[in-house]
């Protein structure tokens, strides 16, 4: 019997995988366009050599260096030298940022990407941000070029200014997250996460390390932000944080405030109730809700008896079941049935030799996410939501969500914050909801009570 679950498990496996290559059209928010990744990403991962590399087209000629690894710098005390390395060359403007790779686990030679902005504007007091992306396995490069980064790439792949950017006012690291996303790597699959607990330690092992090349920014607030995904990420490593904080002097403690985020699948067992809403803004009729609240709960009843990983595939199939039913290609916005693509491609920027140069990635392999998410099936379908309750008692906690997104609707982020058992709970249920204008615009919607804000924000 063992040996048939065994079995049956592995080829399920297969099919998961076979799955998640060909459907990657559906996205959580912040994941990539479908353009970037296809069906020849899993050998991709596995490809490590110049001149098949350049064959498939993942690599055009020319000097793109040698990847830059700064762990050894820093451990042998040559702190300025790594600096000086990891200065990248200005994309636009004379914009300063720094680049490579942290070694976090030296037995699989897992290694994590980063690319650092200082704030424009007082960057010795402005605050830490960790950007961490979603998906599992969206690189958070995406948010630096597609969301708040201090430029953006066209449709021609040419860098351009934003106006409005989060690196103005703020340090912020963006760390392709977990192990086998975007530019970060290992030599062994041993090294690729399995659960939540990996990737907090891992982060948290970058992020003393980035302590350790920057000292000078260990005494600024530090705030962790993530959104879809992401909002388990953050938490982790928050709680990894937290708990390695009470056996550390003042001097070695990170400085950490806060947490954002963002349209967060933290809790997969009280926000999957989709059917309800679908049903409220049109998209489904009263058959179809039918038929989806039996795929929710079987899902449910899989999650509450443990079994994670066919959880997990009931949720692949209800989400290509909605995408069908609603004819969406995408569900990140209800107003676009498909991405608008507003953005040039990532993989087609990272082919430039000149730019990979700058970026100190040299022959890296910029990674699909489809073994990422194949390694943390498990992991998908569980809750953070034990590590929020015990952060949100110590440190400020940013919950909000775009009105228009689908795979996790303001209402399911709301079923998930009034069920969170913390000492403002009672007194958040009752608390009176604000209106939040910006610049005499209504942008949102927002409520605090004691270290929590939940914040819906309008057309978005």
């Amino acid at each position: 019997f063992d040996v048939t679950v065994v079995v049956m498990k592995k080829v399920l496996v297969l099919c998961l995988l076979l799955y998640i290559v060909k459907c990657s059209v559906v996205r959580s928010s912040g994941e990539l366009e479908t353009s970037i990744f296809n069906e020849n990403d899993i050998e991709h991962y596995e490809l490590d050599d110049l001149e098949q590399q350049k064959e498939n087209g993942l690599l055009e000629a020319g000097d793109y260096g040698e990847p830059l690894f700064l762990t050894p710098y820093i451990e042998s005390g040559n702190i300025e030298r790594a600096k000086q390395a990891a200065l990248v060359e200005p994309f636009y403007g004379n914009i300063t940022s720094y680049s490579g790779f942290l070694t976090v686990n030296k037995e699989y030679n897992s290694n994590m990407y980063f690319w650092f902005f200082p704030a424009e504007i007082d960057s010795d007091s402005a605050p830490v941000v960790l950007w961490l992306q979603g998906g599992p396995g969206t690189p958070s490069l995406f948010g630096l070029f597609e969301q708040h980064g201090p430029f953006y790439l066209t449709k021609t792949l040419q860098i351009k200014p934003r106006e409005f950017h989060w690196t103005k006012t703020m340090n912020v690291i963006y760390i392709d997250n977990p192990i086998g996303t975007g530019f970060s790597f290992t030599r062994n699959e041993k090294g690729l996460s399995t659960n939540e607990r990996v990737i907090g330690e891992n982060l948290y092992n970058a992020l003393v390390q980035f302590y350790q090349l920057f000292p000078h920014y260990r005494k600024n607030d530090l705030f962790l932000s993530g959104e879809s995904y992401g909002g388990k990420f953050a938490p982790a490593i928050g709680y990894v944080i937290d708990k390695h904080n009470v056996h550390l002097s003042i001097n070695e403690k990170i400085n950490l405030k806060g947490i954002a985020i963002g349209n967060g699948f933290c809790d997969p067992l009280l926000m999957m109730e989709y059917s309800n809403y679908l049903y409220q803004i049109g998209l489904i009729d009263l058959k179809t809700k039918s038929e989806m609240e039996v795929f929710q709960n079987k899902i449910i009843n899989n999650i509450k008896i443990g079994k994670y990983f066919l959880a997990y595939g009931l949720g692949l199939e209800m989400v290509g079941y909605i995408t069908r039913k609603t004819g969406f290609q995408t569900l990140q916005n209800y107003l676009y049935t498909k991405d608008p693509i507003i953005y040039g491609d990532l993989r087609q920027f990272f082919k430039s030799a000149e730019v990979r140069k700058k970026l100190h990635v040299g022959r890296a392999i910029f990674h699909s996410s489809a073994l990422v998410k194949l390694y943390l099936s498990e992991d998908f379908m569980q809750s953070v939501k034990p590590w929020i309750e015990t952060l949100i008692e110590k440190y400020k906690i940013l919950i909000y969500n775009g009105q228009l997104d689908l795979l996790v609707p303001y209402p399911l982020s709301i079923n998930f914050i009034r069920s969170l058992n913390w000492s403002g709970a009672e007194e958040y249920k009752t608390a009176e909801r604000k209106l939040w204008y910006v610049d005499n615009e209504l942008a949102g919607y927002t409520k605090s009570v004691g270290n929590l804000t939940e914040v819906l924000v309008r057309n978005a």
